[in-house]
């Protein structure tokens, strides 16, 4: 286990100077502290896009179209698709553009999301509209209460659950909660994107498999496994507690890569704070980490925990693991501790799971 580090992750710096273009955007955008988005935009829009209509050119073929492919592929699934999902994730909670530009608020959804395998409006009614509503309660249709959160076997369920079943029970539960615009949203976004890359196949298979439909795929398991991850440590006698029911991870290249997106616990408490103001309140709020006995690791993204998980590495979690007021005597403490926090909340009733999974 650690001692509390200093903190190395991304804050707003007010007086780094501003060029030409930095001047042009910020007429455009809410809040100057996201100034990095619409370049990340044109990043994606001219790096990555193009290569995807490249691959349906029928004079494209052979070792050029591979080639292509595989940077494309590179570009999509490694170098783009955790900042532009995280991009996407913040604007959805506070929109980027302002009131009078509020068309460019589409572009991220409606026009680039889909080659990162997102259907539009679907990503903003889960998120928004269920997952911080319910907090990973009963009634989140994508809450991780009920599995033995170290299993592969039961993670595996997890996501296949929701891949083939997902869109159905967000939208039941939509129509439960009388959150109509929302679920006629999420069907909508979900049917056209399915449609359209049923037409695109018959257009080129190939391209719309490595442009749309691989995407989808991965995209799907990268968002449930780092919900899963997110919500594995869970207290069973208080699963509703913010504190008690996320996680935060420090000093890590993925914070700065994804605008501070390990900072689960702060984002559930204020789901509107912004990405450069979550190191400052977790530090201002140290003493309510360390009463409420939160998970935080140091060192670990999101992806290092969920592997570290799947093998039962507890030992190395507990390496990376912060004893933020040094309660723990030593590393086979923490490990008891988290292996409780993994273990599934039997009460749970809806989505139930089959005990034989769970185990």
């Amino acid at each position: 286990m650690l001692s509390l580090p200093a903190n190395t992750d991304p804050i707003h710096d007010p007086s780094r100077p501003k060029t030409g273009l930095d001047r042009f955007f910020l007429r455009l955008i809410r809040d100057e502290r996201d100034l990095p988005f619409p370049y990340l935009t044109l990043k994606v829009a001219f790096f990555m896009v193009p290569l995807a209509v490249l691959l349906y050119m029928p004079f494209i073929t052979g070792w050029a179209w591979a080639t292509i492919a595989v940077v494309y592929f590179y570009l999509n699934n490694v170098r783009y698709k955790g900042p532009f999902g995280l991009m996407m994730h913040c604007s959805t909670h506070r929109a980027l553009y302002k009131k009078e530009y509020d068309a460019l608020n589409y572009v991220i959804p409606w026009v680039l999301a889909p080659f990162f395998g997102q259907s539009p409006e679907t990503y903003r009614a889960h998120h928004i509209g269920m997952h911080h509503t319910e907090n990973n309660q009963a009634e989140d249709e994508s809450s991780t209460m009920p599995y033995q959160r170290d299993s592969a076997r039961a993670f595996l369920h997890y996501y296949l659950r929701f891949l083939f079943t997902g869109v159905y029970t967000l939208s039941a539960y939509l129509f439960r909660k009388k959150r109509n615009r929302l679920m006629v949203g999420a069907i909508r976004g979900e049917l056209l994107f399915i449609a359209f890359c049923v037409a695109m196949s018959f257009v080129d298979l190939p391209a719309t498999l490595m442009v749309f439909i691989i995407p989808f795929l991965i995209f799907r398991l990268v968002a449930m496994a780092g919900n899963w991850v997110q919500h594995t440590f869970i207290c069973p006698n208080d699963p509703g507690n913010h504190f008690k029911n996320s996680i935060t991870c420090i000093n890590v290249p993925f914070n700065h890569r994804c605008w501070n997106d390990g900072y689960h616990i702060s984002h559930h408490i204020d789901p509107t704070m912004h990405w450069t103001e979550h190191p400052v309140y977790f530090r201002a709020h140290l003493a309510e980490f360390a009463r409420n006995e939160a998970v935080v690791f140091a060192g670990l993204n999101y992806m290092d925990v969920f592997f570290k998980l799947m093998k039962k590495r507890y030992d190395l979690l507990a390496e990376h693991f912060v004893d933020i007021d040094g309660r723990y005597k030593s590393d086979a403490e923490v490990i008891a501790f988290l292996k409780k926090r993994t273990a599934p909340i039997t009460d749970y009733v809806p989505g139930e799971m089959d005990p034989a999974v769970a185990a």
